[in-house]
């Protein structure tokens, strides 16, 4: 009965957003709302994750903390291109090139840390 009563609620809410004549507007609020507080979390995820691998990054040698922070802003700036990137093909290749790239010079740069 709780399941049929959920997904009434969510054929209602639906049926609104059809029908009255802001409902787009208000899809998109809301959307927008959820892609806002979807990066607060992703955000506090890795102020913590900053904060626990403190000691961690102390360790690592200049060349190390080189890649791995060159890595991030790269993966940056391709989260900060995405549209434009994406948008053609080459772009695409470069983007999933410089993406797959960054992650795996993370990955190698913690398993060497690590192995020392």
């Amino acid at each position: 009965m709780r399941t049929v009563r959920n997904i009434a609620i969510i054929a209602l809410l639906a049926l609104a957003l059809t029908v009255l004549p802001a409902g787009g507007n208000i899809a998109e609020a809301v959307l927008a709302m959820l892609s806002i507080l979807f990066a607060v979390a992703i955000g506090a995820m890795l102020i913590r994750f900053w904060k626990d691998t403190g000691l961690q990054r102390d360790t690592f040698t200049d060349r190390q903390r080189w890649l791995t922070y060159g890595s991030v802003g790269a993966i940056a700036l391709m989260i900060a291109g995405t549209d434009e990137l994406l948008s053609s093909g080459p772009g695409v290749i470069v983007w999933v090139a410089v993406m797959v790239g960054a992650g795996w010079l993370i990955f190698n740069t913690w398993r060497e840390a690590q192995s020392i």
